[in-house]
């Protein structure tokens, strides 16, 4: 089974997966960035720089899937 087919997308008010695996791909490409920096290794910085790009694109999907979430349950309370 893969972390997608394992994942809950529907969080039942919680926060998407998406968000937190976004999140935390930005911040390993942050690291990655620096240490491509430190040591003058342009590839590891442009690598870096790509992960973080990725990250925040997920990170974005799983806030419209919240966004969603939030506004097509509201619909649905209200009979």
């Amino acid at each position: 089974m893969s972390d997608h087919d394992a994942r809950d997308d529907d969080t039942a008010g919680g926060i998407d997966e998406d968000r937190t695996e976004g999140s935390a791909k930005q911040m390993g490409g942050k690291f990655k960035e620096g240490v491509g920096k430190l040591f003058g290794d342009s590839k590891m910085k442009h690598e870096g720089q790509a992960d973080q790009a990725e990250g925040k694109l997920q990170n974005a999907w799983g806030s419209a899937k919240d966004e969603a979430r939030e506004t097509f349950g509201a619909n649905d309370d209200e009979g």
